[in-house]
């Protein structure tokens, strides 16, 4: 299998297509940022096949507790600080203290991280800076050469990357939007949300994906009258 011996494979989720490869495995990771030219700055989602694999690789409150609750299976991905003794190759953090975690709804995904056994590492299956892909051929006219597999399962049914947010004890911080929106997140939660990066703590550094001064962008000219 191309996932355990270090490669990566465009695999659809119900957000947009991902570039997943073993997060355990740093060789791996590294294949991701190169085949998209992305950064290296810039952390990378880890996703899991059930609650059990997420626990041993992030400390969750309560608060992201009741979270996984309610948006797990889905497109919530969540910052939660990761355990020491997690196993995940440091170049998924990017240096950060913390890991993004999700545990996808589409059942191709949910069954390549079953039969590798691996929390997969998965960005969007598109250049860097380009628009994410939520078909399979988008991602061959993004990365054809750069990658030896798809799987293609047909459009993804959002089309849009997942929400990222950081539960608090007193707040919910909202770093990405997605299709789990700030009022579902407080209906949830009982808690504020607030947009952004961490201000209360002098904080403007990127600590999730999507937060880059510019994230993707179409290709098309644009003309502003």
């Amino acid at each position: 299998m191309l996932i355990r011996a270090g490669e990566p494979v465009a695999v659809p989720t119900e957000t947009v297509y991902g570039l997943a490869a073993d997060a355990t495995d740093s060789q791996a990771v590294a294949g991701i940022y190169s085949a998209k030219g992305r950064p290296s700055f810039n952390p990378l989602i880890v996703h899991v096949a059930d609650m059990e694999m997420a626990r041993r690789l992030a400390d969750f409150s309560p608060q992201a507790e009741q979270l996984a609750a309610r948006f797990w299976p889905g497109a919530l991905t969540m910052v939660l600080p990761v355990r020491a003794d997690s196993g995940l190759s440091p170049l998924v953090m990017a240096g950060l203290p913390t890991v993004a975690l999700r545990l996808p709804a589409h059942p191709a995904m949910r069954a390549l991280i079953r039969e590798s056994g691996r929390p997969l590492a998965a960005p969007s299956a598109n250049r860097s800076g380009s628009i994410s892909p939520s078909r399979a051929e988008h991602v061959l006219a993004s990365l054809n050469g750069k990658i030896r597999m798809i799987l293609d399962e047909g459009p993804t049914s959002e089309g849009l990357e997942s929400t990222i947010a950081a539960p608090e004890a007193d707040r919910i911080r909202l770093l990405r939007p997605g299709p789990v929106t700030a009022a579902m997140l407080e209906e949830a939660s009982g808690l504020p949300v607030i947009t952004g990066l961490d201000s209360k703590a002098g904080n403007a550094k990127i600590e999730a994906p999507g937060q880059l001064e510019s994230h993707y962008a179409p290709s098309k000219p644009v003309r502003l009258n």
